[in-house]
């Protein structure tokens, strides 16, 4: 598990988050309460900012697994989907509950957040 596992981990997630809000955006920026007219999907910014961050999620989960030995797709996988679950979305809650924001919402981020880490999760067992 190099850094090139990292890299390809963090791809993985990112590529079922575009896949994930290309089927969820129109509900999602509802919840969210964005002007689909006022969003600029051709900024480039969000989607750099959600590579890096995935690059350090994809990092962190790999020297986890290092320390707790869990070195099979099946371990990754579930490892990964405990995370997004049980650490990730509890703090999408969290946060969007204190904001005011609507369940639909943290359903939707809390979503991807365990689908990517359980994704990013085999992909750093896989290699």
């Amino acid at each position: 598990m190099g850094a090139l596992t990292v890299i390809l981990a963090a791809a993985a997630a990112w590529i079922f988050g575009a896949l994930w809000y290309g089927l969820m955006g129109k509900a999602w920026m509802e919840a969210a309460g964005l002007d689909p007219d006022k969003v600029n999907p051709r900024n480039p910014r969000p989607y750099l900012v959600s590579a890096i961050c995935l690059v350090l999620v994809a990092g962190m989960m790999r020297h986890m697994f290092a320390q707790a030995g869990i070195d099979s797709p099946g371990k990754g996988f579930v490892a990964g989907l405990g995370i997004g679950l049980f650490l990730a979305t509890p703090w999408i809650v969290t946060n969007y509950s204190f904001a005011g924001r609507p369940a639909k919402l943290s359903l939707i981020d809390g979503v991807y957040a365990t689908g990517g880490s359980a994704i990013a999760g085999l992909v750093l067992t896989l290699l």
